[in-house]
């Protein structure tokens, strides 16, 4: 692809940015062949926030549809719930988040998130795990995002079971499937 001029890269950040609001500064500068620096600027004077506000500005819109937890105590960022059947979430791995020797992430941050966006998907009050039963597939490493998909595979009068999988771009890194403990009002009013 020849590298665009500054009016041409402007208008295709601008249109990567609306189909996929999830896109680093760092995959725009590859993409366009210029440095993050020049992205960030590019982004500024289109006024499109960086990526963080751009993903709790989705995730703010998410919380009030979720009822189990409250938004500050799920690990990651729900960008996406459909109340007992899906959701999605998202977390950038930082420095607080790896082993500082290899930069690797610590795997009960990624279990954190799994666990946090199953009990998020449940619109019940109360929403606990029972069990879980998890492979880490892969290495996920600083500075990386981690997109986890819940999806309930099956539900009865007292359990959901939800099935997690965590990519890294496209690469499936992490997966889970956890038995999740829910109580109705009527069973908590009784």
């Amino acid at each position: 692809m020849p590298k665009l001029k500054k009016t041409a890269r402007r208008h295709a950040i601008r249109k990567e940015i609306e189909s996929n609001p999830f896109v680093t500064d760092y995959e725009l500068s590859t993409q366009f062949e210029v440095s993050i620096q020049t992205i960030r600027l590019d982004r500024t004077h289109l006024e499109i926030p960086e990526l963080r506000k751009r993903i709790q500005q989705v995730a703010e819109k998410n919380y009030d549809r979720i009822r189990s937890i409250e938004g500050s105590e799920i690990i990651g960022d729900v960008i996406d719930v459909s109340p007992n059947e899906h959701a999605t979430s998202i977390i950038h791995v930082n420095e607080e988040s790896v082993f500082t020797r290899n930069q690797i992430a610590r795997g009960h941050v990624l279990f954190a998130q799994a666990n946090s966006l199953c009990v998020a998907l449940i619109h019940q009050p109360i929403v606990l795990t029972q069990s879980s039963e998890v492979k880490f597939i892969h290495k996920v490493r600083l500075n990386e995002t981690v997109r986890a998909e819940a999806r309930t595979i099956n539900k009865s009068d007292q359990y959901y079971t939800i099935e997690v999988k965590s990519y890294v771009r496209e690469d499936l890194v992490f997966l889970g499937t956890f038995k999740m403990y829910y109580t109705s009002e009527d069973e908590q009013n009784g």
